[in-house]
């Protein structure tokens, strides 16, 4: 089942795999009485039903090499080869006080690393016994970061040369941390502009990232 959510100024977004790709705009298609046309760019195809509802990717590991400019009905082509092309990712997923760091290729994780730290969370007392809480949960913090920033460094950095793209995910704050790390800088300069909306880092939230990092999202506005 796809991913839906919702997005701001309207209309939802789904996730769709590159194997369905093809069908799930037929079904548009099919849902809006045609498509009078489709846009394509390097960094975007747009779809325009009949009706005035449109469906407008995000092409993934962009740019998108063919298939620019406007075209009479449905020309997904090129977005479904592109999309379906083999790639080995980076995958860096990070909340506050744990991590999932590896690598996939073609939607399966190959090599992989996940750790924990413990962050306590906020306290509401007063006094200097907050203050003293508060210098501890933020020493807690900064000691998981590192860890996950020496995570990548070892997991993630030495595959640089291999990868197509770095798919991120998780908590973007914990992420900006990372990104201030130099050691990492190739790994974000990789990295994909989506951030994938995770739960706790785990192996097997790892594994769902991998299937999710492949797909393409796509926004449906109905007129």
């Amino acid at each position: 089942m796809s991913r839906v959510r919702q997005v701001a100024g309207g209309g939802r977004a789904v996730e769709v795999s590159p194997e369905r790709l093809h069908g799930w705009f037929r079904r548009f298609s099919e849902r809006h009485g045609g498509v009078t046309g489709t846009e394509v760019t390097e960094r975007e195809v747009r779809v325009v039903g009949a009706d005035g509802a449109t469906a407008t990717a995000a092409v993934p590991f962009a740019p998108l090499a063919a298939g620019h400019g406007r075209h009479p009905g449905l020309a997904v082509g090129p977005l479904v080869d592109h999309a379906l092309t083999p790639r080995s990712i980076g995958l860096v997923l990070v909340r506050l006080g744990g991590h999932s760091v590896g690598v996939a290729e073609s939607g399966a994780v190959v090599v992989s690393r996940t750790g924990r730290r413990q962050v306590h969370g906020r306290n509401k007392a007063g006094g200097w016994s907050q203050q003293r809480f508060a210098r501890r949960r933020e020493g807690q913090a900064r000691q998981a970061l590192d860890a996950a920033a020496d995570t990548v460094a070892e997991v993630v950095v030495p595959r640089l040369a291999t990868l197509s793209a770095v798919v991120l995910g998780g908590d973007r704050q914990a992420l900006d941390v990372l990104r201030a790390d130099r050691r990492l800088s190739g790994v974000f300069a990789l990295a994909e502009e989506r951030v994938l909306d995770v739960g706790e880092p785990r192996r097997a939230v790892l594994d769902e990232a991998a299937r999710r990092a492949r797909d393409v999202e796509i926004v449906v506005r109905d007129r």
